[in-house]
């Protein structure tokens, strides 16, 4: 019979496990579509000189379903009182949503539902990552939860690059691709409730308040006590914010900024995407074992803020495909030091941890807000004066988010 101790190191690697292979799995998918296979896609459908101006909308529209989509089911999640838990009939839900949907994008040639699908993709994927961050203040111990965080991050970190790779291979046959990032999607939330210890029962925990109005008060943001938590969600959303102005357009940088063809832009970012998958694996294990131990959570924003700001910098200035390389080695490294510390910040900051999943949820709203919201400016900010405002903006940004986190003092 296992010992306590030896329990304890099971639930550990299991946890650390199963968030990794999470958002190795959701964020592959979405990589695929969303680096490579719908810039093009919407190339070929509408043109290439509306493909920018309705990328950004397809970001703006996404933006509000993930903003009310996450915010929702993480307060719903708290509510649910199924015999399967809180959270895991939220998360495999969302998978088979999100999976199908993103699938569908591709199979669509009317820009009208291809934004619909891709929409109802990010209600699915939220559907999955509000619970399971609740998740991670619910049941992962205090002591591992930066480590759990920084495998999180390297998930996250691979599958941006597995997906974008992925992506590359396909940008002349697409469909194959939309299938292989519906599928990887899909069985995100199936593969993370096999792996990790299973949810006990919800029938058990003391019953919600039924009703529209008690529904709708549930749904407050915190006030009361939650000065930290607003500077770490307005941190949050623009660090995330400068970094997503670059990445989301790293194609049309390629392509409109730096003038390459389409077969050496599918070559640079298949090693852009290399590049920010070894020190993005780097970066999170190292940061988020470091934060652990020491029981730190601000320097390495730090850190993570001034590797962002070289990595903004160097496109700006040298303007070649070799210089968006070292922006994918130094901002994505950047963005791995960060994530690995992030989640386990957030919970550190939480006002009141009952109601984890709702406030985990609008802290998710800012991830969601920097990824779509960035996009959104880097299209207004090419209309406006090209490319070369894009990566000066985006310093700016990144060092406003330092200053924000650096405010809070319910952590260190």
């Amino acid at each position: 019979m296992a010992t306590v101790s030896e329990n304890k190191k099971i639930k550990t690697v299991q946890f650390t496990v199963a968030y990794f292979l999470f958002s190795l799995l959701w964020m592959g998918g979405l990589a695929v579509v969303i680096a490579v296979l719908l810039p093009q896609h919407l190339r070929e459908v509408v043109g290439v000189k509306n493909s920018t101006a309705i990328f950004g909308i397809f970001n703006a529209a996404s933006a509000v379903t993930s903003l009310l989509s996450n915010l929702i089911v993480g307060n719903l999640s708290d509510r649910t009182r199924s015999r399967f838990g809180q959270r895991t009939p939220w998360i495999i839900a969302g998978g088979i949503v999100a999976g199908l949907s993103l699938f569908l994008v591709g199979v669509f040639q009317n820009v009208w539902l291809m934004g619909i699908s891709y929409c109802f993709s990010m209600i699915g994927l939220n559907m999955m990552i509000a619970p399971a961050m609740a998740t991670l203040s619910d049941r992962v111990p205090e002591t591992i939860r930066a480590t759990t965080s920084a495998l999180f991050s390297a998930g996250t970190t691979v599958g941006t690059s597995v997906g974008t790779l992925i992506g590359a291979k396909f940008i002349s046959s697409q469909i194959p691709g939309f299938v292989t990032a519906g599928l990887m999607m899909g069985i995100a939330g199936i593969a993370t409730v096999i792996v990790w210890p299973k949810e006990s029962s919800a029938k058990t925990l003391p019953p919600v308040a039924t009703g529209v109005k008690e529904l709708f008060i549930s749904f407050r943001p915190p006030l009361h006590g939650a000065r930290d938590f607003w500077l770490a969600f307005t941190g949050r959303s623009l660090l995330i914010f400068s970094y997503y102005m670059v990445l989301n357009y790293q194609l049309y940088i390629l392509l409109s900024y730096i003038g390459q063809s389409e077969k050496e832009a599918a070559t640079t970012i298949s090693v852009m995407s290399i590049v920010t998958m070894v020190v993005g694996l780097v970066g999170s294990l190292v940061s988020g074992g470091l934060s652990d131990k020491f029981g730190r959570r601000k320097l390495p924003v730090n850190f993570a803020t001034i590797l962002m700001v070289i990595g903004f910098l160097i496109p700006w200035i040298m303007k070649s495909a070799f210089s968006m390389i070292l922006f994918a080695g130094f901002a994505g490294l950047g963005c791995a030091v960060y994530s690995a510390v992030d989640q386990a910040l957030n919970i550190d900051v939480l006002p009141n941890k009952k109601e984890s999943g709702k406030d985990l949820g609008i802290l998710n709203i800012a991830t969601t807000l920097g990824q779509t919201a960035g996009p959104i400016v880097t299209s207004i900010l090419v209309g406006i004066g090209g490319y070369g405002l894009v990566f000066p903006t985006a310093i700016v940004f990144s060092c406003l988010a330092m200053i924000f986190i650096q405010l809070i003092r319910s952590t260190k």
